[in-house]
């Protein structure tokens, strides 16, 4: 069975750059932008665990299941 993929959707508009996501994410998924806001680095890697969008104090962050490729 393959691995499951997910996509994460980040609004960096609202994003203010306090690293929680980053530091939260097992997967190095996110990463910091060169003003220390989120970015989505890895998007393969993503478990779907959603410990970002859980964490993330400004709901910048939804994760969602790919549809099948």
């Amino acid at each position: 069975m393959a691995k499951r993929k997910y996509n994460v959707k980040l609004d960096s508009n609202m994003c203010k750059a306090c690293g929680i996501c980053i530091e939260f994410c097992p997967a190095g998924v996110l990463g910091p932008d060169i003003e220390g806001k989120a970015v989505v680095v890895n998007m393969d890697e993503c478990t779907g665990c959603m410990f970002c969008e859980k964490h993330c104090p400004d709901f910048c962050l939804e994760v969602e299941a790919r549809e099948d490729e």
